[in-house]
C-alpha cells in the first residue's frame, strides 16, 4: 500500500490559546504550531518576558497574559509596535484561555493557577489540551462534571495519559481490566533510600529520558508525578484506583498500556518526545506526519520492566493511598508537594523531606467531602501555608 502523507485539516482546528507558552511543554506546542501552521490566538507566561516578547512577535497572538502587574506593564512597552492586547492576573489569564478564536486551550501552567482558567474554557465549550495535571488532581471530579455539563472534549498531554486515550480508541471502556502507567524510574533509579538521604536538587533534575520543567523534574525523581498521574487517570477514565497500576520502565518507549478483560494488552509506543502527545491533542481525531523520529527497534536490544521500590520512592505510595480519597485530600496532597518542592530547590528542605511535609499535610489539614472550587483552592492554599510555616 502506497504511503500517502496526512497533513492537518486546519479548517475547523487552527487557532490554539495556550497558557504557559515560555516552559518546556509551552515551547514544544509551539513548535507544533509552527510545523501545523497554527494560529496562536492567545499566549501567557509568568516569567521569561525576553521569550514571551519573542513568541509573540513570531505568532502575533491578539492576547498576551503576563500574570505579574508589574511585568505586564514591562511587556506592553516592549511590544509597544505591535497590535496585542496585554493582560495580567488572574482574570487576564482566564481571558488568554477564552480567545474567541481558539477552538482549543493548551494549558501548560503549572500548579493549580491553571485550575480557573481551564474551568472557564470549558463553560465556552471550548477544547482542553490538558498539561496541567493539577486541575484533575485538585477538582478532577468538578471539572470532569463541567465538561459533560457543557460538551466540552478533553483530552490529555501528558504522554502517559495520551498513550492510554490512544489505546482506547475504537474500544468499549467497560472492557478495561487495568490500566498500566508506565514510569521512567527518573534519575534515582535502582538507588537505595540511604544514598538519597543526601541528594540535591542538581542531581534530581537529571532526567535521562525527558526535558522537562524543573518542578516536574523534582516530581519525576520522587516518583510523586506518577502518583498524581494515577489521580489524574482516575478522573479522566472514570476508573477506580486499584485498577491502575504503575511500572517502571526505564527505556521510555511504551507509554502507557491497557489491559482488558480478556487478558489481552494494547500498548502505545513512540520514541521520547512531547511533540507527539501534543500535536494529537490538537488534531485529535485526525493523525498527521510528526518532526519526531521514527521508532527504530533495532536500536533497543530489549524493553525492561520493573515494579516500583515503595520504600525508596515512598511519595509514590502516599500518593496512590490518597487517591482513593474523595473530597479535597488530593488538593492537599498537590499543595503541599509544590511548595516542599519549592523549598527543596532552594535547598531548604533534604529530599525525603518532601514526603515527610506532605504526608503531615495531609495528617493537619482536614477533608472536605463534596467540595466545592472555593473549598479546593482554599485546601490547596492552607497545604501550602503549612509546608512553608514548618520551615519558619
Amino acid at each position: 500500500m502506497k504511503h500517502v502523507k496526512q497533513e492537518f485539516n486546519k479548517d475547523s482546528s487552527d487557532c490554539i490559546a495556550l497558557l504557559g507558552s515560555t516552559g518546556s511543554i509551552g515551547t514544544q506546542t509551539l513548535d507544533v504550531a509552527r510545523r501545523l501552521g497554527l494560529r496562536v490566538c492567545s499566549l501567557s507566561a509568568n516569567a521569561n518576558i525576553k521569550k514571551l516578547e519573542e513568541q509573540t512577535r513570531e505568532f502575533r497572538p491578539a492576547i498576551v497574559s503576563v500574570f505579574s502587574q508589574e511585568a505586564a506593564r514591562d511587556f506592553k512597552v516592549r511590544v509597544g509596535d505591535l497590535d496585542v492586547q496585554v493582560v495580567s492576573g488572574m482574570d487576564g489569564l482566564i481571558e488568554a484561555a477564552c480567545a474567541d478564536d481558539a477552538h482549543t486551550v493548551v494549558t501548560a501552567v503549572v500548579g493549580t493557577i491553571g485550575l480557573l482558567p481551564t474551568l472557564a474554557a470549558i463553560a465556552l465549550g471550548k477544547r482542553i489540551a490538558l498539561a496541567n495535571k493539577e486541575t484533575l488532581v485538585c477538582a478532577g471530579e468538578y471539572v470532569m462534571n463541567s465538561a459533560k455539563e457543557h460538551g466540552c472534549e478533553i483530552i490529555p498531554v501528558d504522554s502517559e495519559h495520551s498513550a492510554l486515550f490512544q489505546c482506547l480508541c475504537g474500544e468499549n471502556p467497560k472492557d478495561i481490566k487495568n490500566l498500566i502507567l508506565t514510569a521512567s524510574g527518573g534519575p534515582f533509579r535502582g538507588m537505595t533510600h540511604n544514598a538519597l538521604i543526601n541528594a540535591t536538587p542538581e542531581m534530581a533534575l537529571r532526567h535521562p529520558n525527558w526535558s522537562m520543567g524543573k518542578k516536574i523534574s523534582i516530581d519525576s525523581a520522587t516518583l510523586m508525578n506518577k502518583g498524581l498521574e494515577v489521580i489524574e487517570a482516575v478522573h479522566l477514565f472514570a476508573i477506580n484506583p486499584d485498577r491502575i497500576k504503575v511500572v517502571i520502565h526505564p527505556e521510555s518507549i511504551i507509554h502507557s498500556m491497557i489491559e482488558y478483560t480478556d487478558n489481552s494488552v494494547i500498548a502505545q509506543m513512540s520514541e521520547p518526545d512531547m511533540r507527539l502527545p501534543i500535536q494529537y491533542a490538537i488534531t485529535y481525531p485526525q493523525r498527521c506526519s510528526s518532526q519526531i523520529s521514527e521508532l527504530d527497534f533495532s536500536k533497543y536490544s530489549s524493553l525492561t520492566f520493573e515494579s516500583p521500590d515503595f520504600e525508596t520512592f515512598p511519595c509514590l505510595r502516599l500518593a496512590l493511598q490518597t487517591a482513593g480519597i474523595s473530597g479535597t485530600a488530593c488538593a492537599v496532597l498537590n499543595g503541599a508537594n509544590e511548595a516542599a518542592v519549592d523549598l527543596f530547590l532552594q535547598g531548604k528542605l533534604g529530599f525525603y523531606g518532601i514526603f515527610e511535609s506532605v504526608q503531615a499535610a495531609l495528617s493537619h489539614i482536614g477533608n472536605v467531602v463534596n467540595p466545592s472550587i472555593d473549598d479546593i483552592i482554599e485546601a490547596d492554599r492552607a497545604a501550602k501555608d503549612f509546608v512553608y510555616m514548618q520551615k519558619n
